[in-house]
């Protein structure tokens, strides 16, 4: 059977790529204007990735950014699944000891950030403690 040659997959990744970069870059917006402070954005290590780390008052937060087009496939706080809130616990955590910041007080909020079908931004919504150590 010939190989397909199509770049549909590719273009449908990197529109997948622009829409996640633009809602993180918003969601840090909506949480500066919230009074967090950016400390660092797409942290990755051997455990996984976290979008954003921030300062919130004493906090230290990590925070998992969800963004759709559309809800054919449920709203954007719904892909945190179980398996993601774990491997958010464990890149968290990983973060903490790297950092010495193991006595600080820390969390995992989610931010949800929705667009309508055709691209038009409709809501965003900050999940604060949204997940917990299991």
């Amino acid at each position: 059977m010939p190989k397909d040659t199509s770049q549909t997959g590719v273009r449908k990744n990197n529109a997948r790529q622009l829409l996640g970069r633009k809602g993180e870059q918003m969601a840090a917006d909506a949480l500066r204007e919230r009074g967090y402070r950016m400390v660092e954005h797409n942290f990755r290590c051997r455990y996984g990735e976290i979008d954003l780390i921030a300062e919130e008052k004493d906090d230290l937060v990590f925070v998992e950014v969800k963004t759709r087009r559309g809800t054919a496939f449920g709203h954007p706080e719904e892909a945190v699944t179980l398996a993601k809130r774990r491997k958010l616990v464990e890149v968290a955590s990983y973060y903490l000891d790297l950092h010495a910041e193991g006595d600080r007080s820390w969390r995992i909020d989610v931010v949800a950030i929705d667009f309508n079908q055709d691209g038009k931004f409709r809501e965003i919504r900050v999940y604060q403690h949204a997940v917990s150590e299991e």
